[in-house]
């Protein structure tokens, strides 16, 4: 009964974003064009579960590059329409489009000259009236069974809040970088920091010259703790790279020879390298796709800035 009752619900509110996709049209450009004209803070409003998709509306218009912020309407009321000033613009959701509370805003938005944007299922309601631009948002029907609950209507308004967001992302030309400005933490953060920001270097980057001795090169390898060692020219430029792997099999070839030879004798040319601006996702990929544990850092002409350590990167849990 429950996975029935599960399957139903899913099937109008799916059903809910296919009738708004059919609907879409040019309303929806003038809507993202006014956003994007907006000099000041966009300010989402709604009450009760309407008010609850807008704070999560603004909250996505936030971190995706367009200044925003939610407002109760109730708030707003009793002294927090001092948070609205010139040059903002406001969206709000109410879907029978009569929110006494918002209503009651109007005048404040019109002295202010605030432009107004309703996703609303009434289009002949006051605030559909009110407004510069009225997006439909109406549903067949609830997806609770007796049809009063906010379900297919709250998919719904979600839904377009999150077009609009996206579309002024894409018009902004919002790019990774401007995404890891505002997401310095948790997951996405993570995913989104910069190699540069994660790599050994300075006095944590094992080095050796190509004429380094092989007791030399175990001893800098043992000390910096990241079984390998670059190898590098007297520019700074990269020439090759020594790993455990590298010296179990040497040993296996050599024997005891191997302790006669340099590094520049026993060093793997030409290694993988990153640039330093490449996300840290990125050389986890590159590294497990190589099945290799450490990659160089270096810059245009080849001088090495520093080493990445897979462990370093698993510590992160980009996976």
């Amino acid at each position: 009964m429950s996975l029935e009752s599960a399957k139903r619900v899913l099937r109008i509110e799916a059903q809910a974003i296919q009738d708004l996709l059919a609907r879409l049209d040019k309303t929806f450009e003038r809507a993202v064009d006014l956003l994007f004209a907006c000099k000041g803070r966009v300010i989402v409003t709604g009450m009760g579960k309407s008010g609850l998709i807008g704070r999560k509306i603004s909250a996505t218009f936030s971190s995706t590059g367009t200044p925003s912020f939610f407002l109760h309407p109730a708030d707003a009321l009793h002294g927090d329409l001092g948070m609205l000033a010139r040059g903002d613009a406001m969206v709000a959701v109410s879907y029978g489009g009569e929110t006494e509370e918002i209503v009651r805003l109007l005048e404040a938005l019109k002295r202010l000259e605030m432009p107004l944007i309703t996703l609303t299922g009434t289009l002949n309601s006051t605030l559909a009236e009110a407004s510069d631009v009225v997006l439909d948002a109406s549903v067949r029907e609830e997806a609770c069974s007796l049809n009063l609950a906010p379900t297919a209507s709250t998919t719904v308004a979600m839904a377009v809040g999150d077009a609009l967001a996206v579309s002024l992302l894409e018009r902004r030309d919002f790019r990774p970088d401007d995404f890891a400005a505002l997401h310095p933490a948790g997951r996405l953060g993570k995913k989104l920091l910069r190699v540069e920001h994660l790599m050994h270097a300075g006095a944590n980057l094992p080095r050796v010259s190509p004429e380094a001795s092989m007791p030399d090169t175990f001893h800098q390898m043992s000390e910096k703790g990241l079984g390998m060692t670059t190898v590098m020219g007297p520019d700074g430029q990269l020439a090759g790279i020594i790993t455990d792997g590298d010296l179990r099999r040497l040993m296996e070839t050599h024997r005891g020879a191997t302790l006669e030879m340099t590094a520049g004798q026993c060093m793997t040319s030409s290694p993988q390298t990153i640039g330093p601006h490449a996300l840290a996702s990125e050389a986890l990929n590159a590294m497990e796709k190589r099945k290799i544990t450490s990659i160089v850092v270096v810059d245009e002409a080849g001088h090495v800035l520093g080493v990445v350590h897979l462990h370093d990167l698993w510590t992160l849990e980009l996976m």
